[in-house]
């Protein structure tokens, strides 16, 4: 039985290898540098043979091909999981800048070829001997020497020269080389972009790539994007930004054995780099704008449909406008449509259907008016029209919706006064909704006595104490809601207080993560959540904003509330702690002490009433 189900077991795995589908892919670098080895591989999921790879004409081959194969096999639930990867690599250098093309490798898999992906690559330019720490091509330079590496922060606007309400893409790049252990911290200072209408467009998380800039190449990274939009003419600018980043420093320790040149340790240390100020030119729209102009910036088109056109009194039907393109979609006022007498008409339902980008918000806005058929004849809708700047052809363009014919005919058991004159439904304008006929129900009088029997079976006596409770137990509790509700609304107008009172729920929240974290030996979410426990904790009870928040301020303030040294310290290397520990090794007795330490901090807090 074991030699059978042996047998079974190797003839499953080997059916299930072969009922996969062969995949066969190119891996390589997307940019390099010219005259420093990369590696290009080739994998396939399936035992291959006869690899016939593509030629490397623009590069040299310094070494390949290193074969190598792994497998595994796992059992999760009862399901079995198994794969396989059998990889070329081959090591290439790049003689000469530019973007170059590698061709597919092909290679045999159960007797057929297979065909992989080609891959481009981008070769940048050898370093440049570095310049004089005077030189003036660096838009924001660090306040460190070059022994710890450089960086810098460059303010790049998409346009200096636009129009009003002109969609302009602002980014804030950074550029770093021979730096370890790079980190930006929340030490950061934006301006305010006066003058404009900002829209961050938001980033998951920061991807390096490289970039040859003046003469050397970097590392570099996107920290903060927006699309601004200005909001009147002539010169504006924008104040610098200042970014506040962490790098580990090497230093080494004094010789005391042959051992310690293997042992290094590293420092962490604060780097600050400002992003230059940087001047738009705005120009004003030229004269001559449209009568039905609003202040529409960039590339659009318009669209209308209607629901039906023929219909019968008291119907409803919707008209529906739609505005697709690019440009300053938010600010886009809702068209108004000249209505005929006749229709009842609900507010417009507005739908924005539009993501922020480097040229603008793109996408459409929807518009649906609501109207029902109040009375019966034959209507025109005239067109409606949308004017807007073009920013591409620079000019005014007014665009136009169809007119829209409507037959309104007379309800069932309508007639008309005169024939030659349509029926003509009477309505009170006072409330939108259908008219109803009441009916015919006639209560009478009971002039019987009987009376006495309803009051006996419930009714409450007039004047009786029971009668004035029913009248006044009600008031009361709508003036005690009242009383309630409005000092809850004046708490909640006051977002310090807010803050302030929810400081220390946001901050035990933030720690219960962080035990989780613990727990888990995720050391990474662990530093993460304390860090953010107690910024944010100080951050709430101390009423700082998070642009204005660092050490200092808080050192400040702490000293002001009377709040003794012995416990600033605490704040201090508390917050030095889960800031740095982040960078270098760290047992799991570290993090339980810092889990603690970061406890006990925030009850003696609660325990000051700062």
């Amino acid at each position: 039985m074991k030699r059978f189900f042996s047998i079974f077991l190797i003839i499953g795995m080997a059916l299930s290898v072969f009922a996969d589908e062969v995949v066969f892919k190119t891996k390589a670098p997307n940019q390099v540098i010219a005259g420093k080895p990369f590696q290009i591989s080739f994998s396939v999921n399936q035992q291959g043979r006869d690899l016939r790879a593509p030629q490397f004409t623009d590069f040299d081959v310094l070494s390949g091909p290193y074969t190598s194969t792994s497998s595994s096999t796992s059992y999760v639930n009862g399901q079995r999981t198994s794969t396989f990867e059998q990889t070329y690599t081959y090591t290439l250098l790049a003689t000469r800048a530019g973007t170059y093309t590698i061709g597919p490798a092909t290679i045999k898999v159960n007797g057929k070829d297979v065909q992989s992906n080609g891959v481009r690559i981008e070769v940048l330019p050898e370093d440049k001997q570095p310049q004089q720490s005077g030189q003036s091509g660096y838009s924001g330079q660090s306040n460190q020497g070059s022994q710890q590496g450089e960086i810098f922060v460059r303010t790049i606007a998409s346009k200096t020269k636009v129009q009003e309400q002109e969609a302009i893409a602002l980014t804030y790049k950074l550029y770093f080389a021979n730096v370890e252990g790079l980190q930006l911290t929340n030490n950061i200072k934006l301006p305010e972009f006066t003058g404009f209408l900002k829209q961050e467009i938001e980033q998951k998380n920061l991807q390096a790539e490289l970039e040859h800039y003046n003469g050397r190449n970097y590392q570099t990274a996107e920290l903060v994007r927006y699309v601004l939009f200005p909001q009147r003419s002539g010169d504006i600018t924008i104040e610098p930004a200042n970014f506040e980043f962490m790098t580990q420093v090497r230093v080494r320790q004094r010789v005391r054995s042959i051992f310690d040149d293997y042992f290094d340790s590293y420092t962490n240390v604060p780097r600050h780099a400002t992003a230059p100020a940087v001047t738009i030119h705005v120009d004003p729209l030229p004269s001559g704008k449209p009568a039905g102009f609003s202040g529409g910036v960039g590339s659009f088109t318009l669209n209308s449909t209607i629901t039906k056109t023929e219909m019968k009194v008291n119907d409803a039907f919707t008209i529906t406008l739609e505005i697709s393109g690019q440009g300053n979609m938010k600010l886009l006022k809702t068209p108004a449509i000249d209505w005929p007498e006749g229709f009842e008409v609900y507010d417009p339902q507005v739908k924005n259907n539009f993501n922020i980008t480097k040229t603008g918000f793109k996408g459409s806005k929807i518009i649906e008016y609501p109207v029902i058929a109040r009375n019966a004849g034959e209507y025109t809708i005239p067109a409606v029209n949308f004017s807007y700047y073009d920013t591409q052809e620079h000019s005014y363009k007014t665009l136009s919706t169809p007119d829209y014919t409507i037959h309104v005919a007379r309800g069932a058991g309508e007639a008309a006064s005169d024939s030659n004159q349509p029926a003509v439904v009477n309505y009170s304008h006072t409330q939108k909704e259908d008219i109803k006929q009441l009916g015919s129900d006639i209560r009478y009088i009971d002039l019987s006595g009987n009376w006495q029997k309803h009051q006996q079976r419930g009714f409450i006596e007039y004047g009786s104490m029971e009668f004035w409770l029913c009248f006044l137990l009600p008031l009361g509790i709508a003036i005690l809601l009242l009383i309630i509700l409005r000092k809850r609304i004046k708490e909640n107008a006051d977002l310090a207080r807010v803050r302030y009172k929810r400081a220390n729920k946001v901050a035990q929240k933030r720690l219960k993560a962080a035990r989780a974290a613990l727990k888990a030996n995720d050391k990474d979410a662990f530093y993460t959540e304390i860090e953010r426990a107690a910024w944010t904790y100080l951050s709430d009870r101390l009423s700082i904003p998070t642009a204005d928040l660092n050490k200092d301020n808080i050192t400040a303030l702490l000293v002001q509330k009377n709040v003794s040294d012995a416990l600033i310290a605490k704040v201090m290397n508390v917050l030095s702690t889960a800031e740095f520990a982040r960078y270098a090794p760290t047992t799991d007795h570290a993090m339980d002490d810092l889990y603690r330490d970061t406890t006990t901090l925030i009850n003696e807090l609660e325990e000051q009433k700062l």
